[in-house]
């Protein structure tokens, strides 16, 4: 049999500022995908049986030959990255995993997975104690990655994604460890086809260039478009006011309402509507804000906090609920031409 190693992606860790979400890094993406300190190992089944395998080789020895095989990946996962759990259960991996951080909360199942482990500070003797064979991490927290290796646990990480790409490839790499490389590719192509038939809506707009705010507290945290979140809005054509913003944030500004105000942005997208319980309603009786385009255009869009700050499958549905919005503007402009 032969030995793969994989790992994830080398990425800038960056400011946490959504709320209990994954970090974002401000890096350029790398050409292709280096190893971490820690390498996750799985043994991938032979395609051909041995070849002192007699012609006449009965039926229980291929099943025990296959089911061999099997075993080599990883059927106690521990996932400490919400982003890596929503992939796991993605791409069908979701009952080899046993525990989870407190963070994943996506899909529901995940709920009957969290022994209490701290997404920010985990307890290693917690999590050896459950007798993982991977642990899965966005490889942020050297200490707990030395500690990993010192007990020899196979260990795989996926920082925080650049672009798209990152993420098909984080996917697969997933695919890879845990058996289900075909599911995970098919995954891939499928949100390959979404984004693509979202950059054809967008396309097929004649509008000007909008303005946006992305907000990710009421205390006016905002992204870049050196973020990842950032450049998913970039892939639209839409124009990030928090770029104008030239002091170091590590691409995560902190605004002023009076920058937002004379900005005007024409879409406003709230991402801390779950955690901080912003609305439209909010946002509108902030002193001086109802005089804003796209308060008084209706064109406020309340996300949902997890999938806006998260890089896994559901980016996807972000992608199109923001064009959705595009859609709206480029209506009303038409209708008050």
């Amino acid at each position: 049999m032969t030995r793969t190693t994989l790992a994830g992606l080398i990425a800038g860790v960056a400011l946490v500022a959504a709320c209990g979400s994954d970090p974002e890094p401000v890096a350029e993406p790398a050409s292709e995908p280096a190893p971490t300190t820690t390498e996750a190992e799985f043994t991938e089944p032979d395609a051909d049986p041995p070849a002192e395998a007699e012609p006449d080789a009965t039926d229980a020895a291929v099943e025990a030959e296959t089911t061999e095989a099997e075993e080599t990946y990883p059927s106690r996962i521990v996932s400490l990255s919400p982003t890596a759990t929503e992939m796991l259960y993605a791409i069908g991996a979701g009952d080899q995993v046993i525990a989870v951080d407190d963070f994943s909360n996506y899909p529901a199942d995940t709920a009957d997975k969290m022994p209490g482990i701290s997404g920010y500070d985990p307890n290693v003797e917690a999590i050896l104690a459950l007798e993982p064979d991977l642990i899965v991490t966005e490889g942020s927290n050297p200490d707990l990655i030395e500690q990993i290796e010192r007990v020899g646990i196979a260990h795989w990480a996926g920082p925080a994604a650049v672009g798209l790409d990152d993420v098909y490839a984080q996917i697969e790499q997933l695919g890879a460890a845990t058996g289900h490389l075909d599911t995970a590719v098919a995954l891939t192509a499928e949100m390959s086809t979404r984004v693509d038939a979202v950059l054809a809506r967008i396309a097929d707009l004649d509008t000007p260039a909008l303005s946006y705010y992305h907000e990710l507290d009421p205390t006016y945290y905002s992204v870049t478009s050196e973020t990842f979140i950032g450049t998913v809005y970039g892939l639209l054509g839409l124009v990030n006011i928090a770029d104008a913003i030239e002091e170091e944030s590590y691409g995560y500004p902190q605004l002023s309402a009076e920058f937002i105000l004379e900005a005007d942005p024409d879409l406003i997208f709230l991402a801390c509507t779950k955690y901080c319980g912003e609305t439209i309603d909010t946002v509108a009786a902030r002193p001086g804000w109802d005089t804003l385009t796209a308060v008084g255009n209706g064109n406020v869009i309340e996300l949902d906090d997890d999938i806006a700050s998260r890089w896994g499958p559901r980016i996807v549905e972000h992608l199109e609920q923001v064009v959705d919005a595009v859609e709206t503007v480029a209506v009303g402009a038409a209708t008050n031409a």
